[in-house]
């Protein structure tokens, strides 16, 4: 940095000095800015240390909107239900399309909402996708009282439902100390009601805070950083309300917690816990009231990790936009949908021919069901594969390996293994390693490069 401020101010040097006619003048001039330029350039490095670090409007620009245009490029071809966290990201960036967005808040109001109305009548627990179809309304500033779900012919709001589905998942933590879903649903819950106006149950919020009291938010045998950074989004929200006066030393201690917490788990690249959980985590530093210059390398980690390509996922680039516009999911709460720009077009692109790649490697998938009784098979996928292509390839090879899918927000993950389930109602998952270390991404994301040995482990939380 300093030779760079350095060329910097030589070049302002020769400038001043070649303004003048005179030899003698030149060199009095010269002599008396060389003399100072030291001073120049400790001034120039002040100033470039106090600008601040995260420009989003600069340099950093042309990065933010192609961000933009991919996530608007995704509501094309995203398959399955439309994904309010993308919607979110897009009413929270400061470029719009907002014809485009429009398009996608009509079919979040109708696919969306009669998946909810189906799950809500069948008593399944969607606090989730509850909790995000109301951040995603209310980021476009609509009249949340004017939506409704029926069950049994009664129909009532849409806050009506979250608040009785967060009591039930208040009730499960009471008499069996864990959620019906998990702490993260939970506090996304929290966060939906209370950027909705509706005041949040103490005995609510209470069950949040002890649990970040107790450490209780994780996924496996690992902290979740992604909880950690929900949660901390909602308990600010909560305090910034004022409702949550009786235990109010207690929610500072668990914010404090929380916050220190996620500023523990921040790698030396920057990133705070893994590439996919540093967008909530900055948010949540954010709202909690943290300087951006505290969140430079880890906004910067995420930009580098963007023009990567790691955030191909719009699930993935929905969760770190926000931050990088220095904005929270709080931030919907103030929202006002007013004189928003409305420049953002998208072009038309080539089509991406991609050829199959000739290169095979090997892969050997081990299976870990419940019973802890393995099994190992191999098979040979084109390189560049994704890991879903190669259990694709394993299963029709008929050596007895079968699986099941369902889908989700960040795409399909895996339900079931010859035979076997992995339920969230049984507080299970299939957990995927290569070589012994824990994917951060899914089964379709995951890319084969190498040989390597790709373990599917029966995984209680």
């Amino acid at each position: 940095m300093t030779s760079h401020v350095t060329a910097k101010y030589q070049k302002l040097l020769s400038l001043l000095v070649s303004s003048f006619s005179s030899d003698s003048s030149r060199w009095t001039l010269r002599s008396r800015l060389s003399r100072m330029l030291p001073w120049v350039i400790i001034t120039g490095l002040l100033a470039f240390a106090s600008s601040k670090p995260c420009d989003t409007e600069g340099s950093n620009r042309e990065l933010l909107l192609s961000l933009n245009k991919n996530l608007l490029r995704s509501l094309e071809s995203q398959a399955g239900l439309p994904n309010p966290s993308v919607h979110l990201a897009l009413r929270l960036s400061n470029y719009h399309n907002l014809a485009k967005e429009s398009e996608h808040l009509n079919r979040l109001k109708n696919d969306l909402h009669n998946d909810i109305q189906s799950s809500l009548s069948n008593s399944q627990s969607v606090v989730g996708h509850l909790a995000l179809y109301t951040l995603a309304l209310k980021s476009s500033c609509y009249d949340l009282n004017t939506i409704t779900f029926s069950i049994s012919e009664n129909s009532e709001t849409l806050l009506t439902h979250l608040k009785r589905q967060m009591e039930q998942e208040k009730e499960h933590i009471a008499f069996s100390h864990r959620p019906l879903t998990n702490y993260y649903q939970y506090s996304l819950g929290v966060l939906a009601l209370c950027v909705g106006g509706i005041r949040v149950n103490n005995h609510v919020s209470n069950k949040l805070i002890k649990a970040a009291e107790h450490e209780h938010f994780k996924h496996g045998e690992s902290e979740s950083v992604d909880t950690y950074a929900m949660a901390g989004m909602a308990l600010q929200c909560v305090k910034d309300s004022g409702s949550h006066v009786q235990n109010a030393a207690e929610l500072h201690t668990a914010l404090s917690k929380i916050k220190q917490k996620l500023l523990d788990s921040r790698r030396i690249d920057g990133h705070i816990g893994n590439e996919f959980s540093t967008g909530l985590a900055v948010q949540a530093l954010l709202a909690m009231g943290s300087e951006v210059a505290e969140c430079a390398a880890s906004m910067e980690a995420m930009r580098t990790a963007a023009r990567n390509n790691t955030y191909h996922n719009p699930m993935a680039a929905s969760q770190m936009l926000p931050a990088l516009h220095q904005k929270s999911y709080l931030t919907v709460k103030s929202k006002e949908c007013l004189n928003e720009d409305d420049t953002l077009v998208l072009e038309p692109i080539d089509p991406v021919v991609v050829l199959p790649n000739k290169n095979k490697v090997t892969v050997m998938v081990e299976v870990v069901p419940s019973s802890q009784v393995a099994d190992v098979y191999s098979v040979d996928v084109s390189k560049g594969s994704s890991l879903l292509e190669a259990l694709e390839l394993l299963k029709g090879k008929n050596v007895g390996f079968t699986f099941e899918k369902e889908s989700s927000l960040w795409g399909p993950f895996l339900s079931a293994v010859n035979g076997e389930q992995a339920r969230q109602s049984d507080r299970r998952y299939w957990h995927l390693s290569a070589d012994g270390t824990a994917l951060t991404e899914g089964v379709s994301d995951f890319k084969i490069e190498v040989p390597q040995k790709i373990t599917i482990k029966n995984t209680s939380y």
